[in-house]
C-alpha cells in the first residue's frame, strides 16, 4: 500500500492511477499476473502528426494521440482534450479511469482518451476547426461507432464534436455515423441532459450514499453545508443541483480564488457575478478565500470539481468535511486518501461519483444507433437508476471486502474504502469478461 513517503508527485495523475490500482489488487487474490499486466496497461496508443494552415498563411505541425485502454467490454469511450501540456502519460491515466468508470456504471464501453498538443486560447475558431478535421483524418479508422467513441473534454465542446462527426461522415459516406462521437449539438443527434449529466450523477450518487448510511452523521442533503472547488460545467451544475436538493452552499471557487459565506450562497447570484466580473472573487457579502482555504473550509461535504491532485499529503490534514465527493478526475492523491481515511472522512471516488457523464454519453450513443431521441425526464430517470445501482453495488462489494478484512487483519492493515470497493468491482467485471471471451491464438 502507498505511504505518504512514497507518494507520487502531486500532479502526476498516471502514478495516482497506478497506485490506486495496486492498492485494489491487495483485495483480489485470484488474478493471474499476466491478466493483471493486461488490465493495467493500455491496449493501443496511436500517435499522429499533421500539418495545418494557420490564419496568417503559415503552416504548423501538431501532435495528437489517442489511447485505448481496454475494449474488452465494448468500444473505447472517452474525451478529447486540447491543451499545450497534454501528455500521453496523463491521457493514459484518464483512459484507465474510463475503463473502471464504464464498468462500474454497467455500460458496454471500455476506456479511452485523446488529445492534441495546442493552446486553444491562442487559436482562432477557424484554426481549431482545421486542427480538429486534420486530427480526425490522421486518426482514420482508429475511431468509429463500434471501435472508439470520443467526447468533449478540456477545451473541446459540442461544436468540436460536430466537426469530428462531419469529418468522419465525409470519410464514411452512406453510413449512420452519428454514434462516432457523443456530446454533439442536439440538432446533430446529441442527447438532452448531456450538459448536466456529470453534476446530476454526482447528486444522485451522493444522495444514495447518504440514504444507505454511508456517511456517519449525514442522512440526507437537507441543511448540509457544501463547499465546491471549481465552477466549470460540473462544479456549477453541482452547485445548482445540490442547492435545489436542500443543501447550503457555503463556499465555491474558480481558478482566481473563492468565496465563503456561512449563511449560504445563492447559486444564481454567484454565476451572475462570475459572468459580469470574470471571476467569483469579490462577491458582495461573502468573504474572499484561496482555493486551498476552500479545501479546508468548515463544511459537511467537499466537492473537488476542478483539477487532479488537489488534495494531497500537504493539505489533506486540513480537510474538515465528513464526505469528499470527487466530481473531478483524480483530485485526491493516494497519500491524501490514507490521511482522510485516518480522519474517518469518507471519499466517494471519481470513478463512481462522476460516472453520470459517460452514462448519458452511452444514452446518446444508443439513441444515435436507433435513430431516436429520448425525452429529458426519461434520461434523468434512467441516469438515476444506474447511479443508484452503481452505489449499491459498490457498498455491497465493500461489505464483502470488510468480511475478508476482519478475518485477516494481519494481512490488510486498513479496512476497505469506497475507492477500494469501486476499483475491485470494476477490475472484477473487466477481468471476468476477458476470461469469458477466452484468450485464443
Amino acid at each position: 500500500m502507498t505511504s505518504p513517503q512514497s507518494a507520487p508527485p502531486r500532479g502526476d495523475l498516471f502514478e495516482v492511477a497506478q497506485q490506486q490500482f495496486q492498492r485494489a489488487l491487495a483485495w483480489i487474490e485470484d488474478l493471474k499476473m499476466g491478466l493483471i499486466e493486461y488490465l493495467i496497461s493500455p491496449e493501443k496508443i496511436t500517435h499522429v502528426r499533421f500539418s495545418v494552415n494557420m490564419d496568417d498563411e503559415s503552416v504548423r505541425t501538431f501532435h495528437g494521440f489517442r489511447v485505448l485502454h481496454n475494449s474488452t467490454r465494448g468500444p473505447g469511450k472517452g474525451g478529447i482534450r486540447y491543451h499545450p501540456a497534454v501528455t500521453e502519460h496523463e491521457v493514459s491515466a484518464l483512459a484507465a479511469f474510463m475503463t473502471w468508470k464504464t464498468a462500474i456504471a454497467g455500460v458496454p464501453f471500455g476506456g479511452a482518451k485523446g488529445g492534441v498538443v495546442c493552446n486553444p486560447k491562442e487559436l482562432s475558431r477557424a484554426e481549431q476547426r482545421r486542427i480538429t478535421r486534420r486530427f480526425v483524418m490522421a486518426l482514420g479508422d482508429v475511431i468509429g461507432p463500434h471501435t472508439d467513441v470520443p467526447a468533449p473534454d478540456l477545451y473541446t465542446n459540442a461544436e468540436t464534436m460536430a466537426w469530428i462527426y462531419d469529418t468522419f461522415d465525409v470519410m464514411h459516406p452512406g453510413e449512420n455515423n452519428r454514434a462516432v462521437v457523443t456530446g454533439k449539438p442536439i440538432e446533430l443527434g446529441g442527447s438532452l441532459g448531456r450538459d448536466e449529466a456529470t453534476g446530476r450523477g454526482c447528486l444522485y450518487a451522493t444522495q444514495q450514499l447518504l440514504k444507505r448510511g454511508g456517511v456517519p452523521g449525514l442522512q440526507n442533503l437537507d441543511g448540509t453545508r457544501v463547499a465546491i472547488q471549481g465552477l466549470g460545467n460540473v462544479g456549477a451544475t453541482c452547485m445548482q443541483l445540490f442547492h435545489a436538493a436542500g443543501a447550503s452552499i457555503v463556499a465555491v471557487s474558480d481558478s482566481s480564488g473563492g468565496v465563503f459565506d456561512a449563511k449560504g450562497l445563492d447559486p444564481e447570484t454567484v454565476l451572475d457575478h462570475k459572468r459580469d466580473c470574470g471571476s467569483i472573487v469579490g462577491l458582495p457579502g461573502a468573504v474572499s478565500i484561496s482555493n486551498d482555504d476552500l479545501l479546508a473550509s468548515d463544511c459537511d461535504i467537499l466537492i473537488p470539481g476542478a483539477l487532479e491532485c488537489q488534495i494531497h499529503d500537504g493539505n489533506a490534514q486540513r480537510v474538515r468535511a465528513k464526505l469528499v465527493v470527487e466530481a473531478a478526475n483524480g483530485p485526491v492523491t493516494p497519500a491524501a486518501d490514507e490521511i482522510l481515511e485516518r480522519k474517518s472522512i469518507v471519499v466517494l471516488p471519481d470513478i463512481l461519483a462522476n460516472a453520470g457523464g459517460v452514462v448519458v454519453s452511452y444514452f446518446e450513443w444508443v439513441q444515435n444507433l436507433e435513430n431516436q431521441q429520448w425525452e429529458l425526464d426519461e434520461i434523468r430517470a434512467r441516469l438515476e437508476k444506474r447511479m443508484v445501482k452503481a452505489v449499491d453495488d459498490v457498498l455491497a462489494r465493500r461489505e464483502l471486502l470488510k468480511a475478508n478484512h476482519d478475518s485477516d487483519k494481519q494481512k490488510r492493515r486498513m479496512a476497505p474504502t469506497l475507492r477500494d470497493a469501486a476499483l475491485v468491482t470494476a477490475i472484477r467485471r473487466v477481468a471476468d469478461v476477458t476470461l469469458q471471451r477466452d484468450i485464443w491464438l
